[in-house]
């Protein structure tokens, strides 16, 4: 193991150090070539609209043996399918197929799947311009489409 240089004229050295370790890190690599925005389905954005393809349910991870209630959507935005998430009880009886949902991040650590649901980023929040909180609460009534 080196030591870093040291002394009066140290500063180039240091500087090229530096840029040499930077480059090594995956989150440099990940912010200069964009890779996180390309490999995005929402592209870079928090929240995207799409429609609802069928109802689907996902095994969780051990040591928890529940299903989890997920929907797989197509984005209006790129026609990519993504599986996301229905947060609350019931939830599933209030989506359809075809229905417009509104999806966003979960935000587990590192933009990964959050919890124990196994590759699912996403959430959904509305359904046909409705909130899903709402909705689940009895607070408003689901619009047709």
């Amino acid at each position: 193991m080196s030591k870093k240089a040291s002394g009066i004229n140290a500063g180039k050295k240091l500087k090229s150090r530096r840029a040499t370790s930077i480059k090594k890190s995956k989150w440099y690599a990940k912010k200069v070539l964009g890779l996180q925005v390309k490999s995005d389905p929402l592209e870079g954005s928090s929240q995207a609209s799409g429609i609802v393809l069928q109802k689907v349910e996902r095994e969780a991870k051990q040591p928890n043996s529940a299903m989890r209630k997920c929907v797989r959507v197509q984005l209006v935005k790129n026609g990519k399918q993504v599986t996301a998430f229905l947060p609350g009880d019931g939830a599933q009886k209030m989506v359809d197929e075809h229905d417009e949902v509104v999806i966003e991040c979960m935000g587990g650590s590192m933009g990964r799947s959050k919890g124990d649901i196994p590759g699912v980023r996403w959430q959904v929040i509305k359904v046909n311009d409705q909130s899903l909180k709402a909705l689940l609460a009895g607070k408003v009534d689901k619009a047709r489409k």
